[in-house]
């Protein structure tokens, strides 16, 4: 039987027993025999790949790959991910490059088979490493058959950190989350935007977030809001809204209630 990950309730208080029980429910959702079997077969098969052709050819190859940088809905798309690994990221023309969507670029850097020499497959520790991402975003992907708003605060929490404290600039900083559809979705909850708000001139968003962070956070620096108090209210305001606007009329009560008080202290 394969375990699902249980989460007994929403909002603020959900991700809070998803807190005290991770480590637990990890364990046991990773044992499952079919995920065993998928990173198995990888790090046995992939350190023998040495072309983007070989990897997309072979799906159960494929189906880690792209698992462990979220991307597991492009599976069927083998000629898109082959042009994408092929053309790497060395060039500001590569395919990977000129894409909006962040995910795309650092799935070619990580296998490095556009970059001219040899690929990193066979590195000691790479299938290792890609499957302990995969098992981690299927992690993911199984708190969100119960609860997509707790799926979307895993993985703020797992990459934002990476992004804050990186020395690009502050601006590079908030385009990259911008171009990272989960994180992308967490900021515009939690800061109040409309839907409507991503069909904006992309200059006019990064202004607009930063502007609204600043407001709504007390900062628009990215590093400063990586600080655990500041990732807390970041979190705790995209948690209330997302469970306003799944369930208006069940979350009214509790969740407006929270969302009043955050945006009091944030004032």
């Amino acid at each position: 039987m394969t375990f699902q990950p249980v989460v007994p309730f929403g909002g603020f208080a959900g991700w809070q027993f998803l807190q005290r029980t991770a480590e637990t429910q990890r364990a046991a959702f990773d044992a499952a025999p079919v995920r065993q079997r998928d990173v198995d077969y990888f790090q046995e098969r992939i350190a023998d790949i040495g072309s983007a052709e070989e990897l997309v050819s072979d799906r159960r190859l494929l189906t880690v790959a792209l698992g462990a940088f979220g991307l597991d809905e492009d599976i069927g798309n083998r000629f898109f991910i082959q042009k994408v690994l092929e053309e790497g990221t060395g060039s500001s023309e590569a395919l990977a490059n000129r894409l909006t969507d962040t995910r795309y670029r650092q799935l070619s850097e990580a296998f490095g088979f556009g970059n001219g020499v040899l690929p990193n497959t066979g590195l000691e520790g790479f299938g290792q490493g890609i499957s302990d991402a995969f098992l981690e975003r299927q992690f993911e992907i199984g708190v969100g058959e119960t609860d997509q708003t707790l799926r979307l605060a895993l993985t703020f929490e797992r990459e934002f950190d990476g992004i804050a404290s990186s020395t690009i600039s502050n601006d590079a900083k908030w385009l990259t989350i911008m171009g990272n559809p989960p994180l992308r979705q967490v900021f515009e909850t939690a800061l109040g935007f409309p839907r409507s708000f991503g069909a904006l001139d992309i200059d006019r968003q990064l202004e607009d977030f930063k502007d609204r962070a600043a407001s709504a956070l007390g900062s628009s620096d990215l590093t400063q809001l990586a600080e655990p108090e500041a990732q807390d209210e970041l979190l705790r305001s995209f948690l209330a809204r997302a469970q306003i606007e799944a369930s208006p009329s069940a979350a009214l009560s509790s969740a407006s209630a929270a969302l009043t008080l955050l945006t009091q202290t944030a004032r």
